[in-house]
């Protein structure tokens, strides 16, 4: 990869000229384990397990508590970042089906010639992609289209549980074009642009999972899913 041009360039914010006062990386692992174990073992609810990950977190630091105030602000401003990102997404795809141009979008997507299959895989994709919301586009061309598409399997004997591994599959292709509130806060988290990091975003993300949908559109015509 060094040969090809490819290097890391770490951003500014997170360079760290004092690599003496890094945690030891095993004891990192303990807050994680300790929300893992504390919800899926004592079975608490998601939020105990996370004031667990944190009380563990703070135990382990304790002879640094001046800095926890800052932690708290960071952490604040980062999850209100994630909100405000995820609500404008959900947002966007509720003004995406209320607008007229959604019906008729509607209407071409279940015109489509050929199989059904496919025609779910490309109404799912398409819509995941104007939402930028995987949830947020399977959820809306399901709730809209999802009893069409229950009288087509049910008059072409299609087996309801292939069209929605299909959905399922097909809600990850374009879910994460430059648009989405996930990479979009991603890109501010990580302090990158667009322009640095969305090629490798993009073809883990979009491209890859193109691929998958149309494999598993190919199993699902042969009902192998």
């Amino acid at each position: 990869m060094a040969n090809a041009g490819e290097t890391f360039d770490e951003p500014e914010k997170f360079k760290i000229v004092d690599k003496g006062s890094l945690p030891n990386p095993y004891l990192s692992l303990v807050p994680l384990i300790t929300v893992v174990v504390t919800l899926n073992v004592f079975k608490c609810h998601i939020v105990i397990a996370l004031l667990a990950g944190i009380a563990v977190v703070m135990l382990l630091n304790i002879t640094k508590t001046r800095e926890f105030i800052t932690a708290f602000n960071e952490g604040a401003s980062g999850s209100v970042l994630a909100i405000v990102n995820t609500a404008a997404a959900v947002g966007f795809g509720a003004v995406v089906k209320a607008v007229p141009g959604f019906a008729v979008l509607s209407s071409i997507l279940l015109g489509l010639q050929g199989s059904p299959m496919i025609s779910i895989a490309i109404a799912v994709t398409v819509l995941a992609g104007a939402t930028g919301s995987s949830s947020g586009g399977m959820g809306i061309a399901l709730s809209a289209l999802g009893t069409q598409y229950m009288e087509i399997a049910n008059q072409m004997n299609i087996n309801p549980e292939a069209f929605h591994r299909i959905a399922s599959i097909a809600s990850g292709g374009l879910d994460s074009l430059p648009h989405c509130g996930a990479v979009i806060t991603l890109l501010a988290v990580t302090g990158m642009k667009h322009k640095d990091s969305y090629g490798d975003i993009g073809m883990v993300t979009c491209v890859i999972p193109l691929i998958a949908t149309a494999i598993v559109v190919i199993m699902g015509s042969t009902g192998i899913v």
